[in-house]
């Protein structure tokens, strides 16, 4: 089975106060130094790519010199890829790049839209318009991208159903193919780039947010938008493959600081420190910090732990072809009590039980549901 690549951009033009991702503010020597040391290292790369994912960070805050040398180191493995797919922010795009995309052997563009909305835009620290995004996507249209994603984000302070219902139905009438929908779960303090002020955003209640999505889950698909996983929605045949890679715990690479490969059941993270990480692949030296391999057992766990996210579920024959491992044995000390609390329920054919999946309240509580899987017998 063919390996997924992905390729962290670290570099941002400021840090938004709600993302954990490692990022710094972009400065062009830099930029440049690591790019030429990414060239190198996917210069090194022997193995097929099903699918390639450039993301950050903001890939597109690059300069254009930088993005087509890039995209060019990838052409020997992109031509072969099913899925490529570039990260974008609306501020940081023209068309000069997006027709450099066109031609460069992408065909997937993700925008962080994250809002529809100026005054959420603000409130999240965004630095782009509602226009900007608006602008972004007709130029993807312009160079005949189809499969174009946009992140969104609900649950901030202030947020009402009815505004969030309004934004979702303006979003189903963009000529876009899929969405990302990320709540805002957390409060924490941040400090911006280069300005020392303390960004604060608060989220809105658990209830309160729970309600929104539920309404998403509702709603979408109605407007041709299928949920295949948690936070995924799409219309037919635009699934990210690149993201279905990873809820299937397949084998991936990953490039830059802060990335993980996971690799022959051996998961391995990059140092988080652009400077470190060219001069440790420059010494040839491995810019990992952290290296572990999995037992059977636990890449069996971690699969379940995964694939219960999508909508589909575990189909217990695929699991156990897959992992080894029978699935009701694996979970039978969680199993029966997260069927018993009604967040997972048994798939049926004819008559017999051939899988589980999530409830609509399990897709609430995806994260102690997989949690639970994790979790080994004492």
């Amino acid at each position: 089975m063919k390996k997924s690549l992905y390729i962290h951009i670290p570099f941002c033009r400021t840090k938004c106060p709600y993302c954990d991702f490692y990022s710094i503010v972009y400065k062009p020597n830099c930029a440049s130094s690591y790019i030429d040391t990414i060239c190198r290292q996917i210069e090194q790369l022997d193995s097929q790519f099903s699918t390639i994912y450039i993301g950050g960070g903001t890939p597109t805050v690059l300069d254009i010199r930088l993005l087509e040398k890039l995209l060019g180191s990838l052409e020997k493995i992109s031509a072969d890829a099913e899925e490529v797919t570039i990260e974008a922010n609306p501020e940081s795009l023209d068309e000069a790049k997006m027709r450099l995309f066109g031609c460069g052997g992408v065909n997937r563009i993700s925008i962080g839209v994250q809002s529809l909305r100026n005054e959420k835009l603000r409130k999240l620290g965004r630095i782009h318009s509602v226009q900007n995004a608006l602008d972004a996507i007709d130029m993807a249209r312009s160079q005949e991208f189809d499969n174009i994603s946009i992140d969104l984000i609900f649950g901030v302070r202030g947020e009402t159903f009815n505004s969030w219902r309004k934004e979702l139905y303006e979003a189903t009438r963009l000529p876009i193919a899929h969405l990302s929908l990320y709540s805002l779960t957390y409060e924490r303090d941040a400090l911006a780039f280069g300005k020392g002020e303390k960004v604060c955003i608060k989220p809105l209640n658990e209830e309160a947010v729970a309600k929104l999505y539920s309404f998403a889950i509702e709603y979408l698909p109605g407007e041709q938008f299928t949920q295949y996983e948690i936070s995924s929605f799409s219309k037919r045949g635009y699934r990210c493959r690149h993201n279905l890679h990873y809820w299937e715990n397949n084998s991936y690479v990953g490039l830059g600081p802060s990335a993980v490969s996971y690799l022959d059941g051996t998961r391995m993270r990059n140092i988080p420190d652009v400077n470190e990480y060219v001069r440790k692949v420059g010494a040839g030296e491995a810019p990992v910090v952290f290296k572990e391999k999995l037992s059977d057992l636990q890449r069996a766990r971690e699969t379940a732990a995964l694939k219960i996210r999508t909508r589909e579920g575990i189909d217990f024959d695929a699991f156990k072809k897959k992992s080894g491992f029978d699935f009701a044995e694996l979970t039978a000390d969680c199993l029966p009590g997260l069927i018993e609390k009604g967040l997972v329920r048994w798939k049926d054919r004819d008559g017999s039980k051939v899988g589980v999946c999530l409830t609509g309240s399990g897709f609430l509580f995806c994260d102690s549901v997989s949690s639970e899987f994790l979790q080994e017998e004492a």
